[in-house]
């Protein structure tokens, strides 16, 4: 079945300053979501999923990105990113997951801003008005700890119970101030070699 989105939100959240001072660089964080009918809602367990997958996730994944590439500039000023799905309280966790877990959905976002990590995410269950939570890392580089980031936000009327949220997040910038430095620096520290992967 086709995608039956309800509406979809676009979120721009711009931190000027943090912790008293002003960030030298604002940190923009944008959230893109779709508010669509659960396409195994009202039905018997279903086992196999990938029809829908394949009908639903692609639309998505081109919507979504679009969005946050618009409301960026460019896919190319995106720095970190992420993706999230909360299905409403009569589907489940796996229907949430099957239309982020895809390639279909996931590749549509990596392309548009050049990425080479993988996407954080976050899936999920509730009722309208729900907690969202898009975890952001560097596209490009997972242990750049500046964009360790996580946007948060809700629906007020959504998912109802047959319903699920879709959701990609952007970040263009990182945390203002961000004084822990990266992964890398802990890995020497501690003796690893960090171009070892089996050292991790």
């Amino acid at each position: 079945m086709p995608a039956l989105i309800r509406k979809t939100i676009l979120q721009i959240e711009t931190t000027l300053m943090e912790g008293g001072r002003a960030a030298a660089e604002p940190l923009r964080m944008i959230a893109a979501m779709a508010v669509i009918k659960n396409p195994w809602s009202g039905r018997a367990f279903v086992e196999n999923l990938k029809p829908e997958i394949h009908d639903v996730a692609p639309v998505l994944g081109e919507l979504l990105t679009g969005m946050i590439v618009e409301a960026a500039g460019s896919g190319a000023a995106v720095e970190g990113y992420g993706k999230a799905a909360v299905v409403g309280l009569d589907g489940e966790i796996e229907h949430a997951s099957a239309l982020i877990h895809t390639l279909r959905f996931g590749n549509h976002y990596r392309e548009a801003v050049g990425a080479r990590t993988y996407l954080a995410f976050t899936n999920t269950r509730g009722p309208g008005n729900a907690p969202i939570m898009i975890p952001l890392m560097d596209k490009s580089d997972e242990g750049r700890r500046s964009h360790y980031l996580t946007i948060q936000t809700s629906i007020p009327d959504a998912p109802a119970a047959d319903e699920i949220v879709v959701a990609l997040g952007a970040s263009i910038g990182g945390r203002p101030h961000h004084r822990i430095g990266n992964r890398y620096e802990d890995l020497k520290e501690l003796g690893r070699d960090v171009g070892n992967p089996a050292s991790v």
